[in-house]
């Protein structure tokens, strides 16, 4: 009897799980967090930042990702103010379009161009980000939650693209960053 009435005390009290963001109550950092990894097309741009940066070397290495981290919070500040930003969708289509060739090309652009062009689509992810976030969160949690998962992710694609420069030959990097842009042109295309 002790263990029927246990049973029933506990199944009593028990609440949903509310893994996921968008159920229940979703704000401030964990849900900022959480955004970056939900969407293929933020995945692929923020993992081929920092494949670009590892191909390209040296200062690029922190440069490049930390250029696209500083547009994208003003981005997501425009985003959140609700100022329009046209073609966001399409502009970050084409970032992991643009990120992904310049990889599987082994471009050897410029530190100051590579900075440029991952800042432009910046502008777009951060927008994104702002104008997602929730009206019930926390500006800065959320903020401070998308900007560390880009910043992971970022890393992730750096640690990948410099154990990749490890190797005899760049194939494995310019493979992803080919795969990356095939990807983007799936999202473009309307497949993800």
């Amino acid at each position: 009897m002790r263990k029927i009435l246990l049973a029933g005390l506990v199944a009593g009290t028990a609440t949903p799980a509310l893994a996921h963001t968008g159920i229940g109550s979703a704000d401030g950092f964990p849900h900022g967090f959480a955004h970056p990894f939900l969407g293929l097309d933020h995945v692929l741009a923020m993992v081929t930042v920092g494949l670009l940066a590892a191909q390209l070397g040296g200062r690029a290495s922190w440069l490049v990702p930390g250029t696209f981290l500083t547009l994208m919070v003003a981005g997501g500040a425009l985003g959140a103010a609700g100022l329009p930003l046209p073609f966001v969708e399409t502009g970050i289509g084409l970032s992991v379009v643009a990120f992904g060739a310049a990889v599987a090309l082994g471009l050897r652009m410029p530190v100051a161009a590579a900075c440029a062009l991952v800042g432009l689509f910046a502008l777009f992810h951060g927008h994104a980000h702002g104008t997602e976030m929730p009206e019930t969160a926390s500006g800065l949690g959320y903020g401070a939650g998308f900007v560390l998962a880009t910043a992971i992710l970022h890393a992730v694609g750096l640690g990948a693209g410099l154990a990749a420069g490890r190797l005899a030959s760049g194939t494995p990097l310019r493979l992803a960053g080919g795969l990356a842009a095939l990807g983007g042109v799936a999202i473009l295309a309307g497949a993800w």
